[in-house]
């Protein structure tokens, strides 16, 4: 390793406990001036959203404020994802209902990116909403470095993981395979400073909204990778730092799945270095993953179309500019139409 990346892993890798004193981090955010906002992306986690937001309402907003509002962008949930969240006092927004005059997509991608439109904040927490474990460490562990540090504008989260390998057996670590099957050997070959980001497909990660607002976002599975390309090739490794949150604890996917998720990270990261200019392609890519699956002792084929789409950067859509002239929101914009649980925002489901 060389000795830029030792010190660059030194000097932005924390440890959630750095930021355990919230009192403190509470009074950074009141000098700065600044709001933070919590989205929570979501497609059918009634069994753990309701956890989820209470103990960031009751640790982060009631007890410390911290976080000045918390949204659930939903993708379309058939179970009682979106009443549950509701009923807890957060605001919860139908993603398709967010700038209803663009085309519609369905996608983690899809959630953060319109996450931008409808939150205020002037820094953004994105936390999944399968956690398990969850605990407020998971948010003010992400924005410690942003308040603390003024050369810090983008943080990534890093976890033990454990594997559940049947309902009864749970491994204390090997979470977290496509990480270091995939993205940490094209990071290797391509990118190697970003190899020090520990774990890059992390779903939890905060960042300042003028660097949010200023890359992509696609809308499937490559969604992690391609920001931290793009904040990287835009801004470099100084402005980036990362935290350990001890562990974290979710539901694990099959082999199938995971190969669907490689596959479409592998589409974007592909996409996404030809764009900067860093290799050529000079072959169509196909958007069809191509698996086999045993039923009743043969061998089925079984195809995936995953077509590799992404939103554009949020700054360039005008309805984005107007409702965030100057850099910060409109006050008035929408505030009183469409009401569902705290705080009355437009279109909410």
């Amino acid at each position: 390793m060389s000795s830029k990346s030792a010190s660059w892993l030194k000097r932005n890798t924390y440890h959630h406990s750095d930021f355990s004193d919230i009192k403190k981090l509470v009074e950074m955010k009141r000098k700065k001036g600044l709001k933070i906002s919590l989205c929570l992306p979501t497609l059918n986690e009634e069994k753990t959203i309701a956890k989820e937001i209470i103990i960031m309402k009751s640790e982060l907003m009631l007890r410390y404020p911290l976080l000045d509002e918390i949204a659930v962008i939903d993708s379309g949930s058939t179970d009682k994802t979106r009443e549950i969240a509701a009923s807890y006092g957060v605001d919860v927004y139908l993603a398709d209902e967010i700038l209803p005059e663009m085309e519609r997509f369905k996608g983690k991608g899809e959630n953060l990116w319109k996450a931008l439109y409808v939150l205020d904040g002037d820094i953004i927490v994105y936390i999944d909403a399968d956690i398990k474990n969850i605990h407020h460490r998971f948010v003010y562990g992400l924005v410690g470095p942003l308040l603390m540090r003024d050369d810090v504008r983008y943080v990534k989260a890093f976890y033990d993981r454990p594997l559940s390998i049947d309902a009864k057996r749970v491994k204390p670590t090997g979470g977290g395979r496509v990480t270091e099957l995939v993205i940490r050997p094209l990071f290797s070959l391509f990118t190697p400073q970003l190899s020090q980001i520990i774990q890059p497909l992390s779903g939890e990660y905060a960042g300042f909204r003028d660097v949010l607002e200023q890359v992509s976002f696609p809308i499937g599975y490559g969604i992690e990778t391609s920001m931290l390309l793009d904040i990287y090739e835009r801004y470099g490794m100084d402005i980036m730092a990362q935290v350990d949150l001890d562990k974290r604890v979710h539901r694990n996917q099959d082999t199938l799945a995971l190969g669907r998720m490689a596959f479409g990270i592998m589409q974007t990261f592909i996409k996404r270095i030809e764009k900067l200019g860093l290799v050529n392609i000079n072959t169509e890519m196909f958007d069809e993953m191509l698996q086999h699956e045993i039923l009743e002792g043969s061998y089925e084929k079984k195809s995936t179309e995953m077509r590799a789409r992404e939103r554009p950067p949020m700054l360039t859509i005008p309805e984005y500019r107007e409702q965030f002239k100057d850099g910060r929101s409109s006050s008035a914009v929408g505030k009183d139409e469409g009401k569902t649980g705290g705080g009355g925002k437009k279109n909410k489901a």
